[in-house]
């Protein structure tokens, strides 16, 4: 016999930024029907989830439906706390809208902390409208013992990236989290420095992400980073679009384009791996 006292939520896993299951980065993605979910049953989930953030879409109206309304609230929790911005698990939140409730709306409005996020349409991709965050020059001694590299590395190839081994628990040691939220480490892209995707494509930069203040030692494709990113080599190669890879174990493919009026279209593409009910 069923428990009365048991409830049952939506959830579903999304590997967002590639088109391929098990690659990209996971988010899970709840749908809160028309359950009232305490911020504490949120961060029990995404603590459960384990993956680097869940999202909880909820509907704004009554009369809203997730196949068919166009606005929703979205928040994002870490297995540790909640993050005002999230762009992989934006984009999952999106794909699972689009792709398994079928909801046939060309644009996505979501209400979060960081105000109104967009998703769109386009193709066999999505696009995600996220805020601009303006990169400004920092004191390289007062950060660089998180990482123990050089500048250099800005200049040097994909494989001096991807052997990089932060000692994160030195990472948490050096800076609380109210100074610092992440380190990205990034590299000018070429064909010579192999820095191309899966196809041979080559990228105009490459980065790898460590947040280990929010309990991700490395996030594998990180959408919001590319809003920092897409900031920073706008002045280094003097261009606004771009094709990004991010050079973690799973990795993942993003187009970005910095707009004039603030904002950064950081799109990608992503499928649905799992799909179920979780109990509460």
């Amino acid at each position: 016999m069923a428990d009365p006292d048991v409830k049952k939520l939506p959830i579903f896993q999304v590997d967002a930024f590639t088109d391929k299951p098990f690659a990209g980065n996971p988010a899970a993605v709840c749908l809160l029907e028309d359950m009232d979910l305490t911020e504490e049953h949120q961060q029990k989930i995404a603590a459960e989830m384990n993956l680097s953030e869940t999202a909880y879409l909820r509907k704004l109206n009554p009369g809203d439906d997730f196949s068919s309304s166009s606005k929703f609230g979205l928040r994002w929790f870490t297995p540790t706390n909640e993050v005002a911005l999230c762009g992989h698990a934006t984009l999952a939140s999106a794909a699972t809208l689009f792709y398994m409730m079928k909801n046939p709306s060309s644009q996505l409005t979501f209400q979060t902390l960081s105000g109104d996020l967009f998703a769109r349409r386009e193709g066999d991709f999505i696009s995600l409208d996220l805020p601009e965050n303006k990169s400004q020059p920092q004191d390289k001694e007062t950060y660089s013992q998180l990482l123990q590299i050089e500048y250099s590395i800005l200049n040097s190839c994909r494989q001096t990236l991807e052997s990089l081994r932060p000692d994160t628990a030195s990472m948490l040691a050096a800076h609380t989290q109210d100074i610092i939220r992440g380190v990205i480490v990034t590299v000018k892209g070429s064909l010579e420095n192999g820095c191309v995707d899966n196809h041979g494509e080559m990228c105009d930069f490459i980065s790898r992400y460590f947040a280990p203040w929010n309990g991700i030692p490395e996030d594998p494709v990180t959408g919001s980073a590319h809003t920092v990113l897409a900031s920073y080599w706008a002045k280094e190669l003097g261009k606004t679009e771009f094709y990004a890879r991010q050079c973690s174990a799973r990795g993942g493919d993003l187009k970005v384009r910095l707009r004039e009026d603030g904002r950064v279209d950081v799109a990608g593409k992503a499928t649905v791996v799992l799909q179920g009910m979780i109990r509460i």
